[in-house]
């Protein structure tokens, strides 16, 4: 007996979505072999018999769709998503808040042996990869703020299209591509839904320049995170490895004023020399170890004593 996943030839963000939930999060489908179709079409086999009684029919948010999604063809179990009609597709239904991944990840989030438990962040995460998975799919990006603009092509979706535009007939290697963009993707938003959390945690400051925040983590996208949230200064400790960074506004211009962190480069060396800081070339980027050159020695100030500084610059 094989386990097989079907989906349309020419995958898309949602198929290669739905495929992915369903190999990395439904127990004993980790080896799924993959088999592709005409959009539209099934699996043609000799007998095909749903099994019902292996899933406990459910709605989900209101939805009217049943998930017993898991059928037995011939000798070998089989689920398809984003064609034929089944439960985890969507074609037959006019609404625009569903799709294959989104029915494929609450599937394998419904069921109780699913490894996505296990996941610190996981679920949240999910979730919001697969919604906006969902808004892609009904083509709602063109909502977007400046969606003409060129960012949006170094965007998942682009990074697929362009892939199946090299490889016109080769659907096992776009998704294969895509199941690894899908990892990637999965632990990003796992990292954000964690940086989010550790936000929570995060000493606020004021400084001439506007507002600052300080935290001590070992998540290092708080960072990136706090300058999208508008703060002036950032600052991040590593608890681990005592390293610290701190970055400023990449404007570079606040309140007509330049920000230039000369300054604390020069007076946190006074407090503590035997630690390695490196001002970058911009001004705006003050570094005290890191993992690209171990040879740095990490500093012994705290958190506070390091925000103590930002705060008279």
């Amino acid at each position: 007996m094989s386990r097989i996943i079907v989906t349309h030839m020419r995958p898309d963000l949602d198929a290669v979505g739905a495929v992915w939930a369903i190999k990395r999060f439904l127990a004993g489908w980790e080896e799924a072999k993959i088999q592709f179709v005409p959009a539209g079409e099934r699996l043609q086999r000799l007998v095909s018999k749903r099994l019902a009684s292996s899933y406990e029919k459910k709605q989900l948010n209101a939805k009217r769709y049943t998930l017993d999604a898991i059928e037995k063809i011939d000798d070998d179990e089989v689920i398809h998503v984003d064609t034929g009609l089944g439960p985890l597709d969507h074609h037959q239904t006019s609404d625009d808040n569903t799709c294959a991944a989104k029915r494929a990840w609450e599937f394998v989030v419904i069921n109780a042996k699913s490894p996505i438990k296990n996941h610190p962040h996981g679920l949240e995460a999910g979730k919001r990869l697969m919604d906006i998975i969902c808004e892609i799919d009904h083509f709602k990006e063109v909502t977007w703020p400046d969606a003409a603009s060129d960012r949006y092509e170094i965007t998942a979706p682009r990074i697929l299209d362009g892939l199946k535009l090299m490889e016109r007939d080769d659907d096992t290697k776009i998704m294969d591509f895509g199941l690894t963009l899908m990892d990637s993707l999965f632990h990003a938003f796992k990292n954000k839904v964690w940086a989010q959390e550790e936000l929570k945690k995060g000493i606020v400051f004021e400084t001439r320049f506007g507002q600052g925040i300080g935290i001590e983590t070992l998540n290092d996208d708080v960072v990136h995170l706090s300058q999208r949230l508008g703060y002036k200064i950032v600052v991040r400790k590593d608890p681990r490895k005592a390293y610290v960074r701190i970055k400023a506004s990449p404007l570079g211009i606040v309140n007509k004023e330049s920000i230039d962190l000369t300054a604390v480069f020069n007076k946190l060396k006074e407090m503590d020399p035997a630690a390695t800081w490196f001002l970058h070339v911009s001004k705006r980027m003050l570094l005290n170890g890191t993992t690209k050159n171990p040879k740095m020695r990490p500093t012994k100030l705290s958190l506070e004593e390091i925000i103590e500084v930002l705060k008279q610059i």
